[in-house]
């Protein structure tokens, strides 16, 4: 079984800066990681392979220095690791990181074998878009599976998969076909602690470095800020709200009663609310 997971080389979100021209994320200098949503998909293919045997491909775009979260990735346990590095992919918004990422995936499969699964986290921490994974699956065919919560089981016979999804009103459990596309949740699990070997595997490990040409970009005018639609007008942080949080005292301190005064004050507060909710209950 090959399983591929895309992951992303993210400034430390607490030492952002944006550029005041082009209102893209300055990188330089700045302390980098692992996207936090990209280690639930890396961990939930590790345990997939332990379990059905075959093989993990990390991969990721970005600049040389991306090698070092890949290299992190192979001491978690990834059999390989692949970096895309070009200057053209520079400035890439989600559509254009897709269609370079979707590239990859295909030379990648044509080099060991086309993809049972490919996992992503649901979103990047410095994008938060959610919107790569399901592009990813669109340019390639694949079915959707977002906001994957868990996998319960995989038939590698009959090429099926059964997974649990977080959606709006509770739990879906899906069943699809392989291959598929995942983006993982957070919570899903926990990343393991990397064993020694992996660690020194993963030092004399080499990273496999693909550029446009390498992966054979059909259009590379779609690659990069020019082929990045996405305009970023302003970005700004959010003004502090001036209200202050208000008590909400009852005489009776029964989990019910509290409960009721504090459904009550925000009712009393946001009149619609009640009405809207009400006919939701009843299925309008």
């Amino acid at each position: 079984m090959q399983i591929f997971v895309c992951i992303k080389q993210v400034p430390d979100s607490g030492q952002i800066r944006v550029h005041p021209v082009t209102n893209t994320i300055m990188r330089q200098g700045v302390p980098t990681i692992i996207n936090p949503y990209d280690l639930f998909g890396l961990e939930q293919a590790l345990r997939l392979r332990d379990r059905f045997g075959g093989e993990v491909t990390v991969m990721t775009m970005g600049p040389p220095m991306a090698v070092d979260s890949l290299r992190k990735a192979l001491t978690y346990g990834a059999d390989r690791a692949v970096l895309l590095t070009d200057r053209v992919f520079a400035g890439s918004d989600t559509l254009a990181t897709s269609y370079a990422l979707s590239n990859l995936i295909l030379k990648a499969g044509e080099t060991w074998g086309a993809p049972d699964i490919v996992f992503c986290g649901k979103q990047t921490i410095d994008g938060d878009t959610a919107q790569v994974g399901p592009g990813i699956a669109r340019r390639l065919g694949l079915s959707q599976l977002t906001y994957v919560s868990g996998i319960d089981d995989m038939d590698l016979t009959d090429r099926q998969i059964l997974v649990r999804r977080r959606g709006d009103h509770g739990v879906q459990v899906l069943r699809s076909q392989l291959p598929v596309m995942v983006t993982m949740m957070e919570g899903s699990n926990e990343i393991r602690r990397g064993t020694q070997a992996d660690a020194l595997r993963a030092a004399r490990a080499e990273v496999v470095k693909w550029n446009a040409a390498t992966v054979g970009i059909p259009d590379v005018s779609l690659c990069g800020l020019r082929g990045s639609p996405t305009v970023v007008k302003k970005v700004f942080a959010p003004t502090a709200r001036e209200e202050k949080a208000e008590m909400v005292a009852t005489t009776d301190q029964s989990p019910v009663a509290m409960a009721d005064a504090l459904i009550n004050q925000i009712f009393t507060r946001q009149p619609a609310l009640q009405d809207d909710l009400l006919r939701q209950a009843a299925g309008h």
